[in-house]
């Protein structure tokens, strides 16, 4: 078991682990051993929440597939447990922050220094603009 929260545990048999070949530095050992890792994980086949599902699909962003599937690829060490480590706490990072719930919006007035400023300025450029139209030849 993975424990993400105090309520919120993810089985190991609910993330599939492939090897694949890094890139970058590690001379010839880049094109025999397969080190980084990519973790995929069903979100909407999970024992998630509704709420944090929904807000996990949301942080994702273009890690998540059409289908609900949240890839990570973790390449960022030479080594294979390594990646699979950061993988994985990747993934226990981006599920806290979906549990969290969101902050509630309090709604706020403008002051009314900020209302006289807007509608000064608002004056101020209807007097540019009633400048602009009148031709001073028009006057002769």
């Amino acid at each position: 078991m993975i424990y993400i929260t105090d309520t919120i545990a993810i089985h190991e048999s609910e993330i599939q682990l492939e090897f694949i070949r890094s890139t970058g530095p590690g001379g010839q050992n880049v094109n025999k051993v397969a080190t980084a890792v990519q973790l995929r994980f069903d979100v909407n086949n999970s024992a998630l929440p509704d709420d944090v599902r929904e807000r996990l699909v949301h942080l994702a962003g273009k890690r998540i597939t059409e289908k609900g599937i949240l890839i990570i690829i973790a390449r960022r060490f030479r080594r294979q447990d390594r990646n699979r480590q950061d993988a994985r706490d990747r993934m226990v990072t981006l599920i806290r922050k979906a549990a969290e719930p969101p902050k509630p919006r309090r709604r706020t007035k403008p002051t009314p220094a900020s209302k006289s400023r807007r509608l000064a300025d608002k004056r101020h450029h209807s007097r540019i603009k009633l400048r602009r139209r009148l031709d001073p030849l028009d006057e002769i």
